[in-house]
């Protein structure tokens, strides 16, 4: 989008869980992507499909029993052979910022929010100035994501799920980090809350002062994991669907969701399935990963399938299927 080096470059990236009786689970295959700076790419896909097991993977919080292969620079940090040091004391919280897809189960249960917000503040921003400035720091923090002050002081179990939502994500946002990885960040909020939160990452990465963990204006990205296709369309640039394990479409946000619309047949049911449009679900059920086919995941839910798809298609032109719907350039040329 910028014509600069990605904010984050992923190559070949898959995950093999090892199961007993020598089984292996593709959780995620061959995965290729970059989020430049100052963009928002959105990950889509029906729930199992992989999207959580590669945001684990960049952060390195994936399970033992799980193999990784392939790439994912962070700038010059390969993330995916970084040792847990490197991972702990360097990337997590000051490169990559989470937002974690069960925030109860990241928020410590001892301690209050305040304290929570507190801690992090001091020891990923530096504010100098004693006690006062720490806790008017957290607080801001608070308020960035609507997180009511009144609630600072509570525990975790006394919180709703949309508050332990607010403040996994205001925890997340306190590094400025370069690269901001929400995994389903609108969990348990109202539609306003929806768009308010959505809005204000959006800002995390449209900000020109540029006071992040490199210091260099314009240059955070974000990936945002999510099933809520309206806050995809409210903040994205780009549009990357996952199916089974792989991404079968990269598309620019504003054709994926107006004109041309998407081309791989699954990335339309999942627009057609909305409320808004046809309200028809993908007939069918997902492969398991633990037994995939060798050809196209999604050929038996498909009404486009033919016998070309008992081979794997490919990621061409941004698309992985063998009858994909035409491209704007293509529609256009036949006009």
């Amino acid at each position: 989008m910028t014509g600069r080096a990605p904010v984050l470059s992923v190559r070949g990236l898959s995950v093999r869980f090892l199961m007993p009786g020598g089984r292996r689970v593709a959780a995620v295959t061959d995965a290729h992507f970059d989020v430049a700076p100052g963009e928002c790419l959105a990950l889509i896909g029906e729930s199992g499909c992989g999207k959580s097991v590669l945001a684990s993977a960049l952060l390195g919080l994936l399970p033992g029993n799980a193999r990784t292969a392939g790439r994912a620079l962070l700038g010059d940090l390969d993330l995916l052979a970084a040792d847990e040091r490197t991972l702990a004391r360097t990337v997590r919280g000051r490169l990559i910022g989470l937002i974690p897809q069960s925030p109860a189960a990241h928020l410590t249960p001892v301690r209050t929010v305040r304290s929570q917000l507190e801690e992090t503040v001091a020891e990923l921003t530096g504010v100098r100035g004693g006690r006062k400035a720490l806790r008017e720091a957290a607080e801001a923090a608070a308020e960035r994501v609507a997180f009511p002050a009144d609630h600072l002081d509570h525990h975790p179990h006394e919180l709703s799920g949309g508050l332990a939502q607010r403040a996994a994500t205001a925890l997340a946002l306190v590094g400025d980090a370069p690269l901001l990885l929400a995994d389903e960040p609108t969990t348990g909020l109202d539609r306003d809350l929806v768009d308010r939160t959505v809005d204000e990452l959006r800002r995390h990465v449209d900000n020109a002062e540029g006071k992040g963990a490199r210091g260099d204006a314009g240059s955070r990205a974000l990936l945002m994991i999510t099933h809520d296709l309206a806050a995809a369309a409210r903040i994205a640039d780009r549009i990357a669907v996952m199916y089974a394990g792989r991404i079968v479409e990269l598309a620019d946000a504003k054709a994926f969701f107006g004109a041309p619309g998407p081309r791989h047949p699954y990335s339309r049911g999942l627009l057609d399935a909305l409320p808004d449009r046809a309200f028809t679900p993908v007939p069918g059920l997902p492969p398991e990963l633990g037994a995939l086919p060798g050809g196209c995941a999604f050929a038996a839910r498909c009404d486009r399938a033919t016998d070309a798809c008992a081979d794997l298609p490919p990621l061409r032109h941004a698309v992985a299927c063998h009858h994909p719907h035409a491209a704007l350039t293509e529609a256009a040329d036949r006009a």
